[in-house]
């Protein structure tokens, strides 16, 4: 075996160290998270909350492995991004952006950081509002939560991804919600953010992916996102993309001096992970992120609408898939919810009754079966499930 197979082999959660630095990185963006969450009044300006999560990640992060032989990557994997009502992702605008928070704003949070490429993501739904969260707003916000809690229950070994995209249409359905086409679920690995396996979110004939079934020792990012809508968002305006990630397997070579001035700049800082071009120099960036758009030296997250007076919810947590169950290590408590409906489906009960441990079973230990020490969810509550 050569040291190249050697270390991808070791480099899962079968290494006592993989799993400590997932947990750490976790650690940090459910604090950035609860962080960005406090800092979400009305009339603060979205840019400076974003700038505060990413600060916060890379002071936290830095502070850490300072010591050892060889250098640790670690920071930002994903940057901070607040996407107001209809808006459904990736809202991180440049320092010149005015926008502000409003009373009564439905906001989608998404964040993530790494430590040694080993990464932790999650996104939270928030309402600015005292009090609890009631009608369609609330239908949403429990739309994600319900099918999150359901997916955590059914991404483990031996399970297929089909099984959970059906199963997440059903939850929606259950509260007049859509899942938002064009989501996908990720299994991640070390400075691999968007790996191979993945779970649709809505299965149709344009959107097909490999059937794959989870393994031991995975992690996967689960990401849902609902709508009150029809859940097919439209891109309305290219400009307010701004986050993007290098494709590292893409050659060209660009003809303009601030292309090539911005994407060195890009390859030295943000080499693999998805970066905001707040990062960059503004002006510059703006005439050399085009070029190199074009081109696909970089793929960009665009910033997708539903309709003005849909709800969109946003709801994603990095599950590790350890031998003993499934451990779920990036989340924040919802607000209390009033939704106008309720879980009578008898499947959607019995999925949420699942427990997310197993413990084994029989001499030969070659049988595990739901472990009664589990915390199942409570199907006729729509806060979130504790974290443990």
């Amino acid at each position: 075996m050569s040291d190249d197979e050697r270390e991808e082999k070791e480099l899962d959660l079968s290494s006592p160290e993989v799993v400590t630095k997932y947990k750490s990185a976790a650690e940090i963006i459910n604090k950035a998270l609860q962080l960005v969450v406090s800092e979400c009044k009305p009339k603060a300006k979205i840019v400076d909350i974003c700038e505060r999560g990413d600060s916060y990640i890379r002071e936290q992060t830095g502070s850490m492995y300072k010591n050892v032989k060889k250098k640790i990557e670690r920071g930002v994997a994903f940057p901070t991004c607040i996407s107001v009502n209809n808006t459904v992702s990736h809202f991180s605008p440049l320092a010149s952006d005015e926008t502000l928070l409003e009373e009564g704003d439905v906001l989608k949070i998404d964040m993530g950081c790494h430590i040694d490429g080993f990464i932790a993501v999650v996104a939270h739904t928030h309402v600015l509002q005292e009090g609890p969260v009631t009608g369609r707003a609330a239908d949403v916000i429990a739309a994600a939560n319900t099918a999150a809690e359901v997916a955590l229950r059914l991404v483990r070994p031996g399970r297929n991804n089909k099984d959970v995209t059906d199963a997440i249409q059903k939850v929606a359905t259950a509260f007049d919600c859509k899942i938002v086409e064009g989501v996908l679920s990720h299994q991640m690995k070390q400075f691999v953010i968007d790996g191979n396996k993945v779970v649709l979110s809505v299965s149709g004939p344009e959107t097909r992916v490999d059937d794959v079934e989870f393994e031991e020792n995975e992690v996967y990012a689960v990401d849902i996102v609902t709508s009150s809508g029809e859940g097919k968002p439209k891109l309305l305006d290219e400009k307010q993309t701004t986050i993007y990630k290098r494709a590292v397997d893409r050659n060209y070579h660009l003809k303009m001096k601030a292309s090539r001035f911005i994407f060195s700049e890009i390859s030295q800082k943000f080499p693999i992970m998805p970066f905001t071009a707040r990062a960059l120099e503004e002006k510059r960036a703006r005439l050399g992120l085009v070029e190199c758009v074009n081109h696909d030296l970089l793929q960009p997250y665009p910033v997708l609408h539903e309709k003005p007076d849909d709800f969109v919810a946003h709801i994603k947590f990095t599950v590790l898939l350890m031998p003993n169950g499934s451990d779920r290590i990036t989340s924040h408590p919802l607000q209390e919810l009033q939704p106008t409906k309720t879980i009578d489906d008898p499947e959607i009960k019995a999925w949420l009754a699942l427990g997310t441990k197993t413990k084994k079973k029989g001499k030969k230990g070659d049988k595990t079966e739901e472990s009664t020490e589990a915390e199942p969810m409570d199907s006729t509550t729509n806060g979130a499930a504790s974290q443990e």
